[in-house]
């Protein structure tokens, strides 16, 4: 089914000429033909463009009721009569290009909310929207088109550049922001990081965190999740990177561009990553380590020691994946010996039969 026009207004219906375009792709079809939405492969209908997602889905496209497909070149002469190729090379691409060609990002409403509180000295730039009981405090800046939504803070002095988008109840404080980055609903930035003295008493005295929290153009950080402020560096987060929910980022993490972090990832102060490094989800990394550019960390694991450049890895503790799966097969190995064996010592032990000699006799 397409999306419920509720919650996601749909733009158009546009000819498929237009479609072409706007996600980049080569069009094989008839381009005055009219669609109205996108939608999966299995729910899609006439007037609505789907996505094949690698040779897997063959079966699926040619059953499909589609009226056009995404898809890469060897896959165009699969396409079931009456539905129209859109050959791409990326076709994820293509089809988020296409996606928000139907369903474009909301307007905002410029102004200010009567239940809203600004600072008499912050900077709103032109065509901004602040909403519902949204704070923004004193000295803060926000670039053109800014929307700060109902209950979120944006927290004195703080600097966001054009485009900002700080979804409800999303928090902001001792930070610095390039363009079009993004927080959504419920994220927590700049907050004191995890730092403390013990005392002889066994207590614990608060280090003062005294840095901040540096956010690159196009970051986006996902709901919930959680970027402390340095101690007295700074936290930084390179142009492009991504948070997905629930991750934890400690202070004084510093990652390259284009880095991808999955949910519920923690990573410990001081660890650096290089640029387009990709973790997997759960996975968690102990501090002042230094993962070199795109390597790649997968799900759950723990890592304990420096990666380099490049390599992929898994388990805890981590290890090159290669390693990895050699250790798993060999403990797979000795446990089918071992299971094996104590079977072997059962049935001996079952032939023998009960102590004294006495196999199914009864008293």
């Amino acid at each position: 089914m397409a999306a419920d026009p509720r919650f996601h207004p749909a733009a158009g219906p546009f000819a498929l000429a237009q479609v072409a375009e706007a996600g980049a792709a080569q069009l094989r079809g008839d381009g005055e033909r009219r669609f109205r939405d996108v939608a999966p492969l299995d729910a899609a209908g006439p007037e609505e463009v789907a996505f094949l997602d690698g040779r897997r889905n063959l079966k699926a496209m040619q059953a499909s009721r589609a009226g056009a497909v995404v898809l890469r070149p060897e896959f165009a002469e699969a396409v079931p009569e009456g539905c129209a190729a859109l050959v791409s090379p990326a076709p994820p691409l293509a089809f988020a290009r296409i996606a928000a060609l139907f369903h474009p990002a909301p307007l905002l409403v410029p102004g200010i909310h009567p239940t809203a509180s600004v600072a008499p000295d912050a900077v709103l730039g032109e065509g901004s929207e602040v909403g519902p009981y949204a704070v923004v405090g004193a000295g803060a800046v926000l670039g053109a088109r800014a929307y700060v939504g109902p209950h979120a803070v944006v927290g004195s002095g703080c600097v966001f550049g054009d485009d900002a988008r700080i979804h409800a109840h999303a928090s902001a404080i001792c930070c610095l922001a390039g363009h079009r980055v993004t927080l959504h609903h419920g994220a927590r930035v700049g907050q004191e990081g995890f730092g403390f003295a013990p005392t002889p008493e066994g207590r614990f005295v608060t280090i003062p965190q005294l840095g901040r929290v540096v956010l690159g153009d196009e970051v986006e950080i996902g709901a919930n999740a959680c970027v402390d402020r340095g101690a007295l560096g700074d936290t930084v987060l390179g142009a492009g990177t991504r948070l997905d929910n629930l991750v934890q980022i400690g202070h004084n993490v510093v990652t390259g561009r284009g880095c991808v972090i999955v949910a519920q990832v923690g990573i410990s102060g001081s660890t650096r990553l290089g640029d387009h490094v990709t973790i997997a989800g759960q996975a968690g990394l102990t501090g002042h380590l230094n993962i070199g550019s795109r390597a790649r960390i997968g799900a759950q694991a723990g890592v304990q020691s420096d990666i380099p450049p490049g390599q992929d890895v898994t388990g805890s503790p981590a290890m090159p994946v290669k390693d990895a799966l050699r250790a798993a097969l060999y403990l797979r190995k000795v446990g089918a010996r071992r299971a094996a064996e104590a079977g072997s010592l059962q049935d001996r032990a079952d032939q023998k039969g009960p102590p004294g000699g006495r196999s199914g006799q009864t008293d």
